[in-house]
């Protein structure tokens, strides 16, 4: 089973009230050496995040971000005149779920260039938070751990095939794997799903197949194992 957000996540969250004044929120940012934190209002519901971008908005000015012809975000300046965190907090929150996948974790902060990600459950409480250091984690995976893995999830469980037929090994998260198998379209779906696999870092092909026959008789050529 792939890991979740709430294998990593770290459930002792920092997070600061809307009315978090300027200056204490500098304050713990530095004592903690926390770049960003979850805000929340008095019944301790999530309704954003505020981040050192946000703060910095203030060092730059609301007069000098009234006068740019095109801002990177939309309240930058009414962000440089705020003074507690629900002014200056960026909202809505981007959350993801306990349960939700950590490829489906570093696919979001990918797409909208976050580092970290506030983690809520069903009933949109804050449970934990969620970072791309986080996210990594899964690559510290023991390399005989990810052979165990290929061999018995996805060569035997996947693709119902003898794991004995293979030759697999994994050397700092990078797996080779050679052997035969069925045809090219079989090849290509392994060596795919070995990439997805948790912790692998990369996948070396030495698979081969028997060469197809068309129908006019032409003879395709044998794939040609990667290097």
């Amino acid at each position: 089973m792939s890991s979740r957000v709430e294998d990593v996540m770290t459930k002792d969250v920092v997070s600061v009230r809307v009315t978090a004044e300027y200056k204490v929120i500098i304050a713990v940012m530095r004592e903690l050496h926390i770049s960003a934190f979850p805000v929340l209002d008095s019944a301790d519901h999530l309704v954003g995040v505020v981040s050192e971008a946000d703060l910095l908005l203030k060092q730059v000015g609301p007069d000098v971000l009234a006068g740019h012809l095109i801002s990177s975000g939309e309240g930058e300046g009414a962000k440089a005149s705020g003074v507690t965190a629900g002014q200056l907090m960026t909202k809505p929150p981007l959350t993801i779920g306990p349960d939700d996948s950590l490829s489906h974790a570093a696919r979001l902060m990918h797409d909208r260039r976050v580092k970290r990600l506030p983690v809520v459950d069903d009933a949109g409480e804050l449970v934990g938070i969620v970072s791309r250091v986080d996210v990594l984690s899964v690559f510290d995976r023991p390399d005989a751990e990810i052979r165990d893995a290929v061999t018995e999830k996805v060569i035997a469980g996947g693709f119902a095939l003898d794991p004995s037929a293979f030759d697999v090994t994994v050397r700092s998260g990078i797996v080779t794997i050679a052997g035969q198998v069925a045809s090219h379209s079989v090849a290509i779906r392994l060596i795919d799903m070995l990439r997805h696999a948790e912790g692998v870092v990369g996948v070396r092909d030495r698979l081969d197949f028997p060469r197809a026959v068309q129908a006019d008789g032409a003879v395709l050529p044998r794939r040609r194992p990667s290097r």
